[in-house]
């Protein structure tokens, strides 16, 4: 029993670290657009410092199962854009122009519009409860992005920051919801690694863009700092630390420490930057957690 108990105290421990680190990914990436880092510039040599630094542990397996891979290319290159080229790349340039506490609460929204885009894809069926729990998250977003002023509503004066904050909420639930489709033949660091790959080959033409859209990247102190962090930390570590923790406790178990990413970087957000927890704020997260435990409610039907 206390062997047990033991285990399950490292997995809760590899859990929060590992959502404490993506939370700090929304941190570090309002900092880089203080410090003027392209967005798309810093997503680029995360991923491709991360595929390097799996490259001898992966490269090997990769050649063997090639003819597998290319088998399911459609799908993986699905998977690479939806993850790699387009969430991370979006919430980057997201957190230019909007609050750190507004992205992510959109963010956490994201468990709900997993069981949405299953519905959309016939990958899983749905329920009253997990529709009422869409309904109530996206309205939550709603009230978010509007800021609960009908005047913002009437003139569509949105920030963009939260419209773009939506469509990366959108590209991760719908890589989420097609990981459900297949159950992939590749060892966990293998299958990261051809994602890596097939993201980061659609990302290098919006890279370029960048620079030649006068994007120049500084090779500076806090770029190697934030480059160093998003690499190691929320690229690396906390992929590796939630696997671990899925090992001992399950998925659904796991699933749960989730929602502690808009607490973490909320409190960060208004540590750091000096945010404001808005009633706006307030009320949109009430109604995104109302959502997220009728999906919750849904599933266990």
């Amino acid at each position: 029993m206390s062997v047990l108990i033991s285990k399950n105290n490292v997995a809760y421990i590899l859990l929060i670290f590992a959502t404490l680190f993506w939370s700090g990914n929304f941190i570090v990436g309002k900092a880089a657009s203080l410090f003027e880092i392209p967005p798309f510039t810093l997503n680029f040599y995360r991923w491709l410092c991360a595929w390097l630094i799996l490259a001898p542990f992966t490269l090997k397996e990769i050649f063997q199962k090639r003819n597998y891979i290319l088998k399911n290319i459609k799908l993986i290159i699905i998977l690479g854009i939806t993850s790699i080229t387009i969430f991370n790349s979006i919430v980057y340039y997201s957190l230019n122009f909007t609050q750190v506490i507004s992205g992510v609460l959109m963010i956490s929204t994201i468990p709900v519009m997993i069981i949405f885009f299953s519905w959309i894809f016939k990958i899983e069926k749905t329920n009253w409860h997990q529709i009422s729990g869409i309904f109530f998250s996206l309205f939550g977003v709603f009230i978010i992005i509007t800021k609960a002023d009908i005047e913002i509503l009437m003139n569509l004066n949105f920030n963009k920051g939260d419209l773009w904050m939506v469509v990366a909420m959108f590209s991760w639930a719908i890589y989420s919801a097609l990981l459900r489709k297949k159950k992939f033949e590749l060892s966990h660091i293998a299958f990261l690694q051809t994602i890596i790959t097939t993201g980061l080959l659609f990302l290098l033409p919006a890279y370029i863009m960048e620079i030649i859209l006068g994007n120049k990247l500084n090779i500076h102190v806090p770029f190697m700092l934030t480059l160093g962090y998003v690499v190691l930390f929320p690229g690396l570590a906390s992929f590796f630390f939630w696997i671990k923790g899925i090992s001992i406790i399950g998925s659904n178990r796991a699933g749960i420490f989730l929602h502690l990413m808009p607490i973490f970087s909320a409190l960060m957000a208004i540590a750091i930057f000096k945010e404001k927890f808005m009633l706006f704020h307030l009320i949109g997260a009430i109604l995104i957690v109302t959502g997220i435990v009728l999906s919750a409610k849904g599933r266990q039907i």
